[in-house]
């Protein structure tokens, strides 16, 4: 299967050992790439789990898991990454009620202990 974040690999060979925690997004914008199939597959604990964790307070697993259940995601488009720990994109996705979205975010991402953690997101137009 390609991977759904749409890098032109397939699943096993893009985000999947990232979702199985074999190993860890090297940059911001693989993590970013990770999370958003995260979102497709839907995987709501590798969401938490990649989420900074002084900021998971303010996440919700069900809450994500629940937004990936519910929403087709078919595209992602990486726009800028401005820096190495800023990744603006775009998550094209259709919703429950079969209406077509864009999601435009820039996001920061934060290293900890050889680790990208996503911290917290702009969205933008």
């Amino acid at each position: 299967m390609k991977c759904p974040c749409c890098s032109g690999k397939s699943y096993e060979e893009c985000c999947q050992p990232y979702h199985k925690m074999e190993k860890h997004a090297p940059t911001a914008e693989a993590l970013m790439r990770s999370r958003f199939s995260a979102f497709a597959i839907p995987n709501g604990d590798y969401l938490m789990e990649t989420t900074l964790p002084g900021k998971r307070k303010y996440h919700n697993k069900a809450d994500l898991q629940e937004w990936g259940e519910i929403n087709q995601w078919t595209k992602l488009e990486i726009i800028a990454t401005p820096a190495l720990n800023i990744v603006e994109f775009k998550a094209f996705y259709t919703d429950e009620n079969g209406e077509h979205q864009i999601h435009h975010e820039s996001s920061v991402f934060q290293k900890m202990h050889h680790r990208w953690y996503y911290v917290s997101g702009d969205f933008l137009e």
